[in-house]
């Protein structure tokens, strides 16, 4: 009890220093303090999760110290990379036996977990990296930024081309005032989910049948806060809950906290005024295929006006070239990415390309700008460490995935405008919208602060 009491007050003064604008200062472990090095636990280890960890481990600054997936298997192939690393399949009960040993966590599961396991793990005082987006709705969003700027914890999503020179570069061109005042900008992604079509011909809902689980898998720990529902091969586990409301978030969620973040960073917009989203084949059950939304944004100082338009684009949508006067004809955008447009000329930032601008010739010798290289995962490392605060901590990303959230609220709704109350974390016009701000826990996964 001593130890834990020590912990919560050295949390306190984390806490305030970080408010009052100060490093935060590093909660490390016994063991951490006598090796130099954070004691870790991953949440997920296979596919992202493997990379995020391995990511991670490779600062030379990491010593991984348990391990947890619903999936056995992984855990084997993960074990080999980490021996003696302790092994779990319930996030919960590895928080719960090694919250006094550890100082640090990632959590790179399916988005409808990552609220739950991130939160518990802050409260519990552990440095936190989750996966894009960082939650699976709004209220969750709100609730885990709150709860990190409370315990003063080095947090990181994992949208890792923030890190990125090509972005960090369209950043530092759009804070130099390179294309002027920025007037409104359009983001996309090609992403379309074709498959769901051959997943579900019976009009996209679940299927009708089920299959056997198979024994390396914990399908109630899988389905975790999410709704029961039966298993199925290939519809949910591994890789198609990105297609299910129950669990991901469609290509929105899947890309928006990537392809929105330059934006964010460069303008410092985060309270949209209101909302108005177009797709078809609405369904209960799936994202939709495509959508289309148009986001009102409070503007600030480097936006052209006091309010900005910035609109989202998925499945195969794209903005027109000819929206912006300073692309040659026959333009062709690329298939993913944005087209930022100023008062004096245009930027194209592809998704993971170098960005450029328009008119090529006003820019043929513009300066690139000099960046230092960085890695996403090792910023997280440091920021745990007690050196800077990681580029992407959640009092950043938290607003961004509440607003990339709101299209996935919209898109059930389309052609309505939906006014948004950022402050009192509600629609103002619509109380069927507001349903969708927040999800139920199934029963026995309910989780505090939440």
């Amino acid at each position: 009890m001593k130890q834990s009491i020590t912990r919560r007050s050295f949390m306190k003064t984390a806490a305030a220093a970080s408010m009052a604008g100060t490093m935060i200062a590093p909660r490390l472990s016994m063991a951490a303090s006598a090796s130099n090095k954070l004691q870790h636990a991953a949440i997920g280890v296979a596919g992202q999760g493997a990379y995020d960890l391995g990511q991670i481990f490779s600062s030379e600054k990491v010593d991984v110290v348990a391990l947890c997936d619903i999936d056995s298997k992984n855990l084997e192939i993960a074990e080999k990379r980490y021996p003696g690393a302790r092994l779990y399949r319930d996030w919960r009960e590895m928080l719960d036996k090694e919250g006094d040993k550890i100082d640090s966590v990632n959590v790179s599961t399916p988005d409808h977990t990552h609220a739950p396991a991130s939160i518990t793990a802050i409260r519990n005082g552990l440095h936190t990296f989750c996966e894009k987006p960082l939650t699976h709705s709004v209220y969750e969003a709100r609730k885990v930024t709150e709860a990190a700027r409370e315990a003063g914890v080095a947090t990181q999503m994992g949208n890792q081309i923030h890190s990125h020179d090509y972005y960090r570069t369209a950043v530092q061109w759009m804070k130099d005032g390179a294309i002027g005042k920025i007037k409104e900008w359009h983001s996309w992604s090609a992403a379309g989910y074709g498959l769901r079509n051959e997943i579900c011909k019976n009009g996209r809902i679940r299927p009708a049948t089920s299959d056997p689980i198979p024994e390396n898998v914990d399908w109630d720990l899988w389905l975790g806060v999410a709704p029961e529902r039966e298993f199925k091969k290939d519809y949910y586990h591994k890789f198609y809950w990105r297609l299910w409301r129950d669990f991901g978030g469609g290509e929105t969620g899947d890309f928006g906290c990537h392809i929105f973040d330059p934006i964010f960073t460069a303008l410092g917009v985060k309270d949209p005024i209101s909302i108005t989203c177009q797709t078809e084949n609405i369904s209960e059950e799936m994202w939709p295929h495509w959508i289309q939304a148009e986001y009102l944004f409070k503007g600030t100082e480097l936006c052209a006006g006091d309010t900005i338009v910035g609109t989202w684009s998925d499945g195969g949508k794209q903005p027109k070239p000819n929206l912006s006067p300073h692309l040659p004809n026959g333009f062709k955008l690329p298939g993913a990415g944005s087209m930022i447009i100023g008062e004096e000329g245009t930027m194209i930032v592809p998704h993971v390309k170098e960005p450029s601008m328009y008119p090529e010739k006003k820019y043929k010798h513009y300066k690139k700008v000099e960046l230092v290289t960085m890695n996403h995962y090792h910023d997280f490392v440091e920021g745990a460490l007690g050196n800077g605060t990681p580029g992407s901590h959640f009092d950043y990303a938290g607003p961004m995935t509440e607003a990339v959230l709101l299209a996935n609220i919209a898109n059930r709704f389309p052609g309505k405008t939906l006014e948004w109350d950022t402050e009192r974390l509600k629609f103002t016009n619509s109380k069927e919208a507001n349903k969708f701000i927040r999800r139920k826990y199934r029963k026995g996964f309910k989780v505090r602060g939440l």
